[in-house]
């Protein structure tokens, strides 16, 4: 005679539902890739094919509310959402480092161009410094 084990229905569907709820919150415990899937809905609940079947309308009822949802859950729509948000920033952060650098580079030219004037105007200066002055013959100095 076979030992058959007692099911309680109730408790499977107490299951079934809280894996449904956590797959579309997207913190599934037990699926490894949180899809929304009846395959990850049975996978999620711990119970046999057979025994999530037997509950055909929660089956029914988490595929109606995937669909609602848009294949996606909660949670991973949030992440989805921010990394999207993340990312827009992360490209006008890179057009504006790529306009700084352009506006460094052309500074970096005018210093350079700059500091060679410079440098030729002390050399010119310091050629200026060795020529001898002549005495104006214009006005007379007494005491010459």
């Amino acid at each position: 005679m076979m030992n058959r084990k007692f099911r309680d229905r109730d408790e499977e569907r107490s299951a079934i539902r809280a894996a449904a709820l956590r797959l579309l919150e997207g913190i599934p415990l037990h699926s490894s890739s949180g899809k929304l899937t009846a395959t990850e809905l049975i996978t999620e609940s711990g119970l046999r094919r057979d025994v999530v079947y037997d509950h055909r309308d929660l089956v029914d009822d988490f595929q109606v509310r995937v669909k609602a949802q848009n294949s996606t859950p909660t949670a991973f729509q949030q992440l989805s959402d921010q990394h999207a948000a993340l990312k827009n920033s992360l490209t006008n952060t890179k057009q504006q480092l790529a306009n700084e650098r352009a506006t460094t580079k052309i500074l970096r030219q005018a210093i350079a161009e700059l500091s060679l004037e410079l440098q030729q105007t002390r050399e010119e200066l310091n050629d200026l410094s060795n020529v001898a002055r002549l005495r104006s013959t214009s006005t007379v100095d007494p005491e010459t």
